[in-house]
């Protein structure tokens, strides 16, 4: 039987995060932010002194770190070695040494090996850059989300400024050309739609828009919404 999983990738900016949570609260399943765990694994690496741009500091700093999801909180939280460092990851510095740390394999292979435990029995929406392609490429629904790249700026600078956090747009842009790159060139799980994905521009779309039509396809493999 396929796994009962709704794989959601996509470039930073494109929209994941909110989409996959209302997807998942619409059906009653849980929520896994794989991008989380990334970064997560980059807050560690920061903060024990290790260089993300070194392999072997990298794994050293992780060999005794436990990075876990709070399914209770939809997967929203996520805690290392026990502290909720769900907003401390989301700064710009963390989300660029996680791009540089998620192109370990060892590091990829360990988180990768967790992601596929949550999907054990329930179902699960999860997104991140490889969900369709490596880690769920079994998966029944598979969206590749995207949108023009001033589009997931703009998208990002607003966050950012909701949090208080002082950033421009320009800095922003230079920021996810430069994830994109990373993403898209590292040898490992490089970001690409799945051959059987539904690539979704997101340009001008609304969520509640872009949510339903993941739902129709869940629809279509039997999966019914709660509402």
């Amino acid at each position: 039987m396929p796994p009962r999983v709704i794989a959601i990738d996509g470039p930073a900016g494109a929209g994941k995060s909110t989409v996959a949570l209302r997807v998942a609260r619409r059906l009653g399943w849980a929520y896994v932010d794989s991008g989380a765990m990334y970064r997560a694994a980059a807050l560690k690496t920061v903060e024990s002194g290790a260089s993300p741009d070194d392999p072997a500091a990298v794994l050293s700093s992780l060999a005794s770190a436990d990075i876990q999801l709070d399914l209770r909180n939809h997967g929203w939280s996520i805690l290392l070695d026990g502290r909720d460092v769900s907003e401390a990851i989301r700064s710009r510095a963390v989300a660029l040494a996680a791009s540089k740390v998620s192109q370990i394999p060892e590091v990829r292979s360990r988180l990768i090996a967790m992601q596929r435990r949550f999907a054990e029995g329930a179902g699960v929406v999860m997104e991140g850059r490889d969900i369709g392609t490596v880690v769920f490429p079994e998966a029944p629904v598979k969206i590749f989300l995207t949108a023009q790249p001033k589009e997931r700026a703009k998208r990002r600078l607003d966050e950012e400024q909701e949090k208080g956090r002082k950033a421009t747009l320009a800095e922003i842009e230079r920021e996810i050309q430069r994830r994109d790159k990373l993403d898209a060139e590292r040898a490992t799980s490089p970001l690409r739609p799945a051959p059987d994905a539904m690539v979704l521009d997101t340009t001008g779309l609304t969520v509640p828009q872009v949510v339903e039509r993941i739902l129709v396809m869940a629809r279509e493999k039997g999966f019914a919404a709660n509402r």
